[in-house]
């Protein structure tokens, strides 16, 4: 996994772990957090590149004397940064919330960014970076934008309702993305029920402009 990303060359690479769904029974989550300490320390023998980032990452599901020993073992480890992995996946936003509130004051007196993976929505992001999170990473812009769904303040609009088949505004007053400068939402509505790929393309590059204004 490292091999891979040293060869891929992005600025940031990450240890490989064990994520599970956070409901998992405790026995299970503490052996997949067990398994990417492990790992976590075989990543850093095998990261080779000065001119990459390795960022290590927490586990232990919801329960938070797991997630503080984890906490302890990866901020005790020569990484660039700490990722905070396991959620956003089957945890209510307040179990999530919670989490993070146990996590993030251990790290406190670290330095090092904190990543906080696969959360996406615009409310999540902002809970998060209320909580001390710095970074994220998501498929969510992209996958609601294939289901037609486009975030606007306050909401979504599915461009598959028959209400902007003739709607000529664009998809959000004042966005500067370039679906918004050009198009209309009766034309992306259009492209969607002609199941033309751009729309797919038009609708993300709205949805991650959204994000991250």
């Amino acid at each position: 996994a490292i091999a891979d990303q040293e060869a891929l060359g992005p600025d940031e690479s990450v240890a490989l772990d064990q994520p599970v769904f956070p409901s998992s029974p405790r026995e299970v989550v503490e052996d997949a957090m067990e398994r990417t300490h492990r790992w976590a320390a075989r990543s850093l023998e095998a990261h080779t590149r000065t001119d990459q980032a390795l960022f290590g990452i927490v586990q232990g599901g919801l329960d938070p004397e797991l997630r503080a020993r984890s906490a302890r073992f990866i901020a005790g480890l020569p990484f660039d940064g700490i990722c905070i992995g396991g959620l956003a996946r089957d945890e209510t936003p307040a179990e999530r919330d919670a989490t993070l509130d146990a996590t993030v004051p251990l790290l406190d007196d670290d330095p090092r960014p904190r990543y906080l993976m696969g959360l996406g929505t615009p409310s999540d992001l902002l809970e998060a970076v209320h909580r001390g999170v710095d970074l994220f990473d998501s498929v969510l812009p992209a996958r609601v934008a294939r289901n037609a769904q486009l975030w606007v303040p306050g909401g979504r609009l599915n461009l598959r309702n028959e209400a902007f088949r003739d709607d000529p505004r664009p998809v959000q007053d004042g966005c500067p993305c370039v679906v918004c400068r050009r198009f209309s939402r009766a034309y992306l509505a259009h492209l969607f029920r002609a199941k033309e790929l751009l729309a797919y393309r038009l609708a993300t590059c709205h949805n991650l402009t959204f994000t991250l204004d």
